[in-house]
């Protein structure tokens, strides 16, 4: 007789789309930094839904918004005002310094939101030829997976049959600010990059990228746009990954953890000029900024401040770093990262390595076949990081 667990694979294989290759577990219920699957056993979460849940699972907080707020009004699209999407859009403005912001729901959505911006302002303020807009992006990209961001995407598995890219794109290599600005044409009109590559093995540029990265796009009159979906909010030990160099973005586009992980939401805020361009009828959403996501995104947000988030990742982000760095195991490449988006390499295949983490209770999963991605909520405590160490530690010496 099948388990729970076994009935609820079995029925996702049979009528879903085979898009994801998750490990063999069915979880149920979540709390902090664990997650418990249909037979109680308790697991670290060591992904934290890509870091769409920096504020651990179920936030007292943000799950007594979304409570309260389901039992007056959850919708109203667009067509009318709400009273919290302006204390919303403020709320954000005023942690990214920026002067506007245009909710959306995925990431996704929010990436398509920013290239519009930047193609309508390369044409109504930079005074480019219709049609011509180029945007600049970077090799080992990943910014979603619509057809126009797939598009530009230097993997074969997203951008494959999937064909043909949308026009008006270039890859340079990331972390070259040289290639950069030899890549910058008449026609550019925006920088489109994530701070940390986390899709692409939790890579990192160089020390200094980002403050020469905005010296060239100021002197070219090219748009930054900085893609902090998983990075922002706290994720790498400062509120944004840019504020590692004191840098201002154009653009940033936030998503993930702008919900605590109860709801999808997404936005991207900018400058007047940039998204003041924007007019009724030229883009929108039904549910962006609606009163749901904006009393989930408002508690979510006061979670990060309140309990001082970006300091934690960064002390527990150093300490969990200096644990990895100490084992000894010579398939062990490299460690990187930063705050508590951190990435081990190895020089096998890093899929047995998530499966046997799997067995012993903590959850982690692989990335571009070698590399296993760690990133806990970011209420995680100093022992629950040892702890952890100690199964990695473990799992390391079992595998064969």
């Amino acid at each position: 007789m099948k388990t729970k667990a076994e009935k609820s694979i079995a029925l996702a294989e049979r009528y879903g789309a085979n898009n994801y290759h998750p490990l063999p577990v069915v979880l149920e219920r979540g709390k902090g930094a664990f997650v418990w699957d249909t037979e109680g056993r308790r697991y670290f979460d060591m992904l934290s839904a890509y870091s769409a849940l920096n504020q651990g699972h179920s936030h007292p907080r943000i799950v007594a918004a979304a409570r309260s707020q389901l039992g007056r009004l959850s919708l109203t699209s667009r067509a009318f005002h709400n009273s919290l999407l302006g204390p919303f859009l403020e709320r954000i403005c005023a942690l990214t310094r920026q002067e506007r912001a245009l909710p959306m729901n995925s990431g996704a959505e929010a990436v398509e939101t920013a290239i519009k911006a930047m193609r309508l302002w390369g044409y109504r303020k930079k005074g480019l030829p219709d049609g011509r807009a180029k945007i600049i992006v970077c090799d080992g990209n990943f910014h979603g997976r619509t057809t126009t961001i797939v598009g530009f995407s230097s993997d074969p598995d997203s951008y494959s049959g999937f064909g043909p890219a949308t026009p008006g794109f270039l890859r340079v290599p990331f972390g070259s600010s040289k290639a950069l600005e030899a890549a910058i044409t008449a026609d550019a009109c925006g920088f489109l990059v994530e701070p940390i590559q986390g899709e692409a093995g939790v890579n990192l540029p160089p020390e200094g990228y980002f403050r020469r990265v905005r010296d060239i796009c100021s002197r070219h009159r090219v748009l930054f746009c900085t893609d902090e979906i998983q990075t922002g909010l706290g994720r790498t030990g400062r509120l944004f990954a840019l504020d590692h160099e004191g840098v201002k973005p154009d653009l940033v586009i936030l998503g993930k953890a702008l919900s605590g992980g109860l709801y999808p939401i997404s936005a991207v805020a900018s400058s007047s000029e940039v998204l003041g361009l924007f007019k009724p009828g030229t883009h929108g959403s039904t549910f962006g900024g609606n009163p749901l996501a904006c009393a989930i995104g408002l508690a979510a947000l006061d979670v990060i401040v309140k309990e001082k988030l970006p300091e934690k990742a960064k002390t527990l982000g150093t300490h969990f770093k200096a644990g990895l760095e100490k084992l000894t195991d010579p398939r062990i490449k490299e460690v990187r990262g930063q705050g508590l988006l951190l990435g081990l390499e190895l020089a096998v295949k890093a899929r047995p390595l998530c499966e046997l983490l799997m067995k012993k209770g903590l959850l982690a999963k692989e990335t571009h076949d070698f590399t296993v991605r760690f990133a806990p909520p970011l209420v995680i405590t100093r022992p629950q990081i040892d702890q952890a160490l100690r199964i990695i530690r473990e799992a390391l010496r079992d595998l064969p």
